[in-house]
């Protein structure tokens, strides 16, 4: 099994470069970029309602439209970036670094601590991620940060595995062997030798596991259970729209687009860094 990861994470630096990639990137660079200047381009304030202008047909006034409070829908998705982003960071980041520290640990040092945390990732893994992170927001309750950490702790035995499989090949290269062989200490080569040579396969995944965290975040925000009124999120605009979505659609087609071309935009970006990260590439 952990053989296979390996093998999987080498076939994932074998593929031919993305001829779109720089695409995603700029894609991805207007998503941030609304995120961090909301405040400055949003056209309403999303949270005003206007009960004389609801359901708007998209047009001059209203770009998008407007939903049933007669709130304008470009300013919420606009707004909305910023939920997405910081659950998607916040996630990653947390579920990275935890995972590829127990990851990198288990595979070098091996013996009881490699099982002990080969069984608890098992455990893990064996619940879907979105039930696990439903679980996790039952009991920490409905707010942005605490979906952030939901999301983490889900996450993180992918990245567990990913850097188990790297550590297990790597330990046993010449270099590494010759270092423990001249009396390096087990943190030195680990952060010196293990890590630097693992980076690159975890970086291209954690990207484009940044776009699987989105869409968690927007599930768990259409269930209620992530980001609450009267903030924005993707998630729960798709939520407030359903109902209506036969005769005005553009209240979750939008949002949902936003979604799809924010997922998208991350996996082409991943598919970047595979190319740069890449030696055989270059």
């Amino acid at each position: 099994m952990d053989a296979r990861i390996a093998l999987e994470a080498e076939e994932i630096f074998a593929a031919e470069p993305n001829k779109f990639s720089r695409w995603g990137i700029a894609i991805l660079g207007i998503v941030v970029f609304a995120a961090l200047f909301a405040p400055w381009i949003s056209p309403y304030d999303y949270r005003v309602q206007n009960m004389l202008d609801t359901f708007a047909n998209p047009g001059r006034t209203h770009l998008l439209g407007t939903d049933q409070f007669g709130r304008d829908i470009l300013s919420r998705i606009i707004w909305g970036s910023r939920a997405s982003l910081i659950v998607g960071l916040e996630a990653t980041v947390l579920g990275g670094i935890l995972g590829t520290f127990l990851g990198m640990v288990a595979g070098y040092k091996g013996g009881t601590i490699d099982h002990v945390i080969t069984r608890l990732v098992d455990m893990m893994m064996a619940i879907p991620t979105l039930i696990m992170s439903l679980m996790m927001m039952v009991a920490l309750g409905p707010s942005l940060h605490h979906t952030a950490l939901a999301i983490a702790i889900s996450m993180t035995p992918k990245f567990i595995r990913l850097a188990r499989a790297s550590s297990l090949t790597l330990r046993e290269r010449d270099y590494v062997l010759a270092s423990e062989a001249l009396g390096a200490s087990h943190s030195r080569l680990l952060w010196r030798h293990i890590l630097p040579n693992s980076v690159g396969p975890i970086v291209v995944m954690a990207t484009l596991w940044l776009g699987f965290a989105i869409r968690i975040e927007a599930t768990m925000s259409f269930l209620g259970l992530g980001v609450q009124p009267p903030n924005s999120s993707w998630g729960l605009m798709i939520k407030e729209g359903v109902d209506s979505v036969l005769f005005y659609p553009w209240l979750a087609i939008f949002p949902g687009l936003a979604i799809m071309i924010t997922i998208l935009a991350f996996n082409m970006l991943g598919d970047n860094l595979q190319d740069i990260l890449n030696p055989r590439l270059r």
